[in-house]
């Protein structure tokens, strides 16, 4: 694994935790009872097959009032976010990068930022203030700085949209991000360019939660912890090493182990996993 994106030690705060988590659809039960715990200054991996249920939980994180919770909390700086709006929550420090983000007409990526982070603040940003700090996560970032005189995605590359996602997170300074599927759509340039953003914004006080399908994104990443999610629960979790299991291995030896041909052990501790 690349060490580009070394392991940030956690300072053993929990920043976030998600306690028994279900969460459904039109009626349908999604999630059954995720728990996840986050310290502060760790990333986590969440990775699983399509229809596993991440973006459900990543969306359920933030608010998205098409999925209802109807069991479980989410504890963020040790209080529940659930009863919260999703702006009150972003306010709080909470941020999510979208896996498709939208494109706004219009609207000039650098006043929508300024407006961001006003809203983040509780109170309006100085221009001079937000102009020095714009042009230093840029630097940060090694993005161009015509990139925030176009349009909010407008005409944007799939990678482009990725970065403009990356620079918000860096600009909002959150202490909690969740990435869903920041990877993408992506070519392995643009993967390697959203990543190095991602490790630049590393730190003590961030906790990261990368959700994603494949493992590539964590070829320039590496997490402190990896989760499986699968049927809508965390099936196994583990260090960076089960990365590799999985690139070699799939996802069947976890999640239907005795038709993978593991034999009885492997049976076992996969259910004692779940």
């Amino acid at each position: 694994m690349n060490n580009n994106g070394g392991s940030m030690a956690s300072n053993n705060e929990t920043l976030f935790r998600v306690e028994h988590l279900h969460v459904s659809v039109e009626n349908t039960e999604i999630l059954k009872g995720v728990d996840l715990v986050v310290n502060r200054g760790e990333v986590h991996a969440l990775m699983g097959p399509n229809g596993s249920g991440k973006s459900t939980l990543a969306n359920s994180i933030m608010g998205h009032p098409r999925y209802k919770v109807t069991q479980g909390k989410v504890l963020f700086n040790g209080n529940d976010v659930l009863p919260l709006t999703p702006d009150k929550r972003a306010q709080l420090g909470l941020f999510l990068a979208f896996q498709y983000p939208v494109g706004i007409p219009g609207v000039v990526m650098g006043n929508f930022m300024r407006a961001a982070l006003k809203a983040r603040r509780g109170e309006d940003v100085p221009v001079r203030e937000f102009r020095k700090l714009l042009d230093e996560t840029l630097d940060l970032l090694k993005m161009d700085p015509s990139f925030v005189r176009r349009y909010v995605n407008e005409g944007f590359s799939g990678g482009e949209k990725k970065r403009a996602e990356v620079l918000q997170m860096a600009m909002l300074k959150p202490e909690m991000a969740v990435l869903d599927e920041t990877d993408s759509g992506l070519d392995i340039d643009a993967l390697k360019i959203v990543a190095e953003g991602i490790n630049a914004l590393r730190g003590p006080d961030l906790g990261v939660l990368v959700i994603t399908h494949y493992q590539r994104i964590l070829d320039y990443i590496t997490p402190d912890k990896v989760h499986v999610l699968f049927d809508g629960r965390i099936v196994k979790s583990g260090g960076p090493e089960l990365v590799h299991e999985l690139e070699e291995r799939g996802y069947d030896w976890i999640t239907n182990p005795e038709a993978s041909g593991a034999g009885p052990e492997a049976v076992a501790a996969g259910k004692e996993n779940a």
